[in-house]
């Protein structure tokens, strides 16, 4: 019975049951995306808080693990360690500041 119908086979021709069924699910979908305001793409300043999170975290993190093996490479104890890790910090603050100078949208 299912070889009988044209729309099980893949070659024939479009069901406007389906292509109905396919608007609604379209319909409902966009109404949910709405209601729940997932279809709003993020706000710039969520952006932008965003890439400060990061570079606080990223700058100090990355300066030190450099700074550590460094430490160990040159048997440096905490000296380069400490030097990059501030290092780290100061690229962070100044990647903050050109992040704060972006023109708001």
């Amino acid at each position: 019975m299912a070889s009988e119908d044209p729309a099980q086979d893949g070659n024939g021709t479009k069901d406007p049951r389906l292509d109905s069924l396919d608007m609604q699910l379209k319909k409902v979908r966009k109404a949910e995306a709405e209601r729940t305001g997932q279809d709003v793409p993020p706000a710039k300043g969520m952006r932008q808080g965003n890439r400060v999170l990061t570079e606080l975290i990223a700058g100090p993190a990355g300066g030190a693990l450099v700074g550590w093996l460094f430490d160990q490479l040159f048997d440096t104890a905490p000296a380069l360690l400490l030097v990059c890790m501030f290092l780290g910090i100061a690229v962070a603050f100044r990647n903050i500041y050109r992040i704060s100078q972006e023109r708001p949208e």
